[in-house]
């Protein structure tokens, strides 16, 4: 194992991570401190130390449990301009094999009765260029490429599994502690912990936001047939029905659905559980199978009213979370890197101090009117598609004709899922910091 004289931190050559080898009484002193160390705050951490922001991750999780097949069994559907932001921080040589590409998107509005109506919304990768719209990735995979990478990173070091106890802010930077005792002092504390963000809850900064009475059912199905990298939405009363693309002949269903009626389907055997994605989906593919387990995760809408506070900065899921309506949550947290990445690297290059109030307002004005839209759009859409009332069936399928004959605003749609409209960071338009 060699030491990384910048941090104290030890490097070993069997595994894609670094470690602490600090006395209890130590203090580390690093750039920025990142408390979560999943597929926002680690991207993160890469991409700030790639431009050269010293930076530690901190992560209350295994490295090798996060990777592992059975924890966690989502797939991400990482648009056009967060694919660029990845292969600019380098990580496509990994990622690039095991994406899928998504050239089409096929959105329709039916009901259990009736099957899909004859509305659809087709969206087709070749009316805005020759690139994919975006790409599948397994979340396992994802998390992989990260953790190849830290060994390659001079300046980033992961500190696992661990978890960031307070932070404490002062007038010139902010102490955290750790769970035995250690301390890294920073600049800038960026918490990257999750929709319960506890840093987010000891800074005092309120949410708003509410639950779904529905629970997303996420399990991986093979099939007969190709898909053809064509993405299916079906809006049903319960809830949207996603099927998408993952590599060979398999798919990831996303099925919200009612919270009292999920748990029977996740207990279903496989062959009634293929039967009820049959009803809903059709046989499109022929045969289907499940493969692998189910999860289950509760839906809800929250909105940090504040992305700082003093010498702390949200990012990801710790400052918003939508509904998956629209494939869109891991997008707007990887919006988060590349804006804060950007913010960062300029004020050090300017000689300013990265935790300034000055600062950290950049960021929040650039990223919180973005997710707030992006919050409220998922929402009014899974209050609209979510039921069977006629008079508002009725709209949405004028809708969907009405969006499908329309070219110049079908493109519109297009580039927004894209990530490619309004003032991007230089990551998301596939340029280094």
């Amino acid at each position: 194992m060699r030491q990384s004289a910048a941090h104290g931190f030890w490097t070993g050559p069997d595994r894609a991570t670094k470690f602490a080898a600090m006395s209890d009484n130590a203090v580390t002193k690093t750039e920025v401190a990142i408390s979560g160390g999943g597929m926002v705050g680690l991207t993160l951490g890469l991409a700030l130390a790639r431009a050269g922001i010293a930076t530690i991750v901190v992560d209350q999780l295994q490295p090798s449990a996060v990777v592992d097949a059975k924890f966690d069994g989502r797939v991400s559907a990482i648009a056009h301009a967060s694919c660029r932001m990845l292969r600019a921080l380098g990580l496509w040589p990994q990622l690039g094999p095991v994406a899928q590409p998504i050239l089409d998107i096929m959105v329709s509005d039916g009901s259990l009765r009736t099957g899909a109506s004859p509305a659809f919304l087709h969206f087709d990768h070749r009316d805005i260029g020759t690139e994919p719209l975006g790409n599948l990735i397994e979340n396992r995979h994802f998390r992989m490429a990260l953790q190849s990478v830290l060994n390659q990173t001079p300046a980033l070091s992961l500190i696992a599994p661990q978890r960031v106890v307070s932070a404490q802010a002062g007038p010139a930077a902010t102490t955290i502690t750790l769970g035995d005792g250690r301390k890294i002092e920073a600049a800038l504390c960026i918490a990257a912990d999750g929709r319960d963000s506890p840093l987010r809850q000891a800074a005092n900064i309120k949410t708003i936001g509410w639950s779904y009475p529905q629970t997303g059912i996420v399990a991986t199905i093979a099939h007969e047939r190709d898909h053809n990298g064509v993405a299916h939405e079906l809006f049903l009363p319960s809830g949207p029905f996603a099927i998408l693309p993952m590599t060979g002949k398999r798919s990831s269903i996303v099925w919200t659905e009612r919270d009292d009626l999920a748990p029977a389907f996740l207990k279903m055997g496989d062959e009634g559980f293929a039967a009820e994605v049959a009803k809903r989906f059709g046989n499109h593919w022929g045969w289907t199978r499940p493969e692998g387990p189910r999860w289950s995760y509760p839906l809800s809408l929250h909105l940090a009213l504040s992305y700082t506070a003093p010498r702390l900065a949200l990012a990801g899921d710790a400052a918003h979370g939508i509904h998956p309506i629209a494939g869109q949550g891991l997008n707007l947290g990887l919006r988060d890197v590349a804006a804060l990445a950007e913010v960062l690297v300029e004020a050090k290059r300017l000689g300013l101090d990265i935790g300034s109030p000055s600062v950290l307002a950049r960021y929040q004005g650039w990223r919180r009117f973005d997710n707030v839209v992006l919050a409220a759009s998922t929402d009014a859409l899974n209050r609209l598609f979510s039921n069977s009332f006629a008079p508002l069936a009725l709209a949405r399928r004028l809708g969907l004709d009405l969006v499908d004959s329309i070219p110049p605003l079908k493109k519109l749609f297009m580039r927004h899922a894209g990530g490619a409209v309004g003032e991007l960071p230089k990551l998301l338009r596939g340029e280094a910091l």
